[in-house]
């Protein structure tokens, strides 16, 4: 008996080393292949596949030759540059263009993303690089186009009294009236929290068919970005249009536009902000802005 449990002992201190020496092996080896992923992560950004709509002149568009341009796109050029990388643009719609980022089909978004809160859970931003309010748009020939607002800008953020009076005259003014947005942001997100109860919302894929439907009579206004409608509305295709009401920013609006990459990607994000604060300080940002939205939308240093 004392030699079987002598056996036993010797085959049991066996066996525990041996899972141990295993386990030790095993960690040894999620190291080495952590490590290797990290570098490999690290060299990924040497080359930079961007994520863009492709369909939200001037930020980022197809020209009549089918060439990809717009400020983001001459923006990205210049931010490349700097990081010493090689980019380059794949389009996506607008709906699912963060899944698309977080399925790994691109590495970075460049489309007039609006950094909110909600999306911050879902991606990491770079600094900002444009900062742009936004407007209600109307017909010149829909009544509501003689609805005048006190102030002319409104910000969201701690609302003042004198805001809130403001904000109370749009949303009557607005009773009963059908608006269009663009579906998934911060557009909708602000139709849906101040108007949803007051008037008729319709939401769209594109930003392009929101217009065709303000420009056929079925909408009496939409909300939109100011840098997008400024260029429009000083060309001839925007003459039967008119901007009413303040230029809002704060609240659903967010806080500027940025670069998203995934959550796990910071150091990328870095990489950005640090090129973004570069051409903001020599002024390269600010002269993309005025060119192609015809007034400094760059953020502020």
């Amino acid at each position: 008996m004392a030699h079987a449990t002598s056996i036993r002992y010797c085959c049991s201190n066996t066996l525990q080393q041996v899972r141990t020496a295993r386990a030790l092996l095993i960690a040894v080896l999620i190291c080495i292949a952590c490590a290797f992923i990290s570098q490999a992560a690290a060299a990924d950004w040497q080359h930079i596949t961007i994520g863009t709509e492709g369909a939200y002149p001037p930020w980022n568009y197809f020209d009549k030759s089918g060439q990809l341009v717009g400020f983001e796109i001459e923006l990205a050029d210049d931010l490349c540059r700097r990081m010493n990388v090689e980019c380059k643009f794949v389009t996506h719609k607008w709906r699912g263009i963060i899944k698309a980022l977080n399925q790994g089909q691109y590495d970075a978004i460049m489309a007039a993303m609006s950094i909110t809160a909600p999306r911050k859970k879902l991606v990491t931003f770079s600094r900002s690089y444009a900062d742009t309010p936004n407007i209600f748009v109307v017909r010149k020939d829909n009544p509501i186009a003689n609805f005048q607002s006190e102030l002319a800008h409104l910000t969201l953020d701690d609302i003042s009294p004198t805001e809130k009076a403001a904000l109370d005259a749009l949303i009557n003014a607005f009773k009963g009236k059908v608006i269009g947005v663009q579906v998934a942001t911060i557009n909708q997100k602000f139709a849906d929290a101040y108007l949803g109860e007051h008037a008729e919302i319709r939401i769209y894929d594109f930003q392009h068919t929101v217009d065709l439907e303000l420009y056929q009579g079925r909408l009496d206004a939409l909300l939109g970005g100011m840098a997008y409608w400024v260029p429009l509305i000083q060309s001839e295709q925007g003459k039967e249009y008119k901007i009413i009401g303040p230029q809002m920013t704060g609240g659903p609006f967010g806080k500027g536009i940025g670069v998203a990459v995934r959550k796990q990607d910071q150091e990328l994000a870095d990489l950005f902000s640090q090129a973004i604060e570069a051409s903001i300080h020599d002024g390269t940002l600010k002269k993309l802005a005025i060119k192609w939205f015809t007034f400094d939308a760059s953020a502020p240093p």
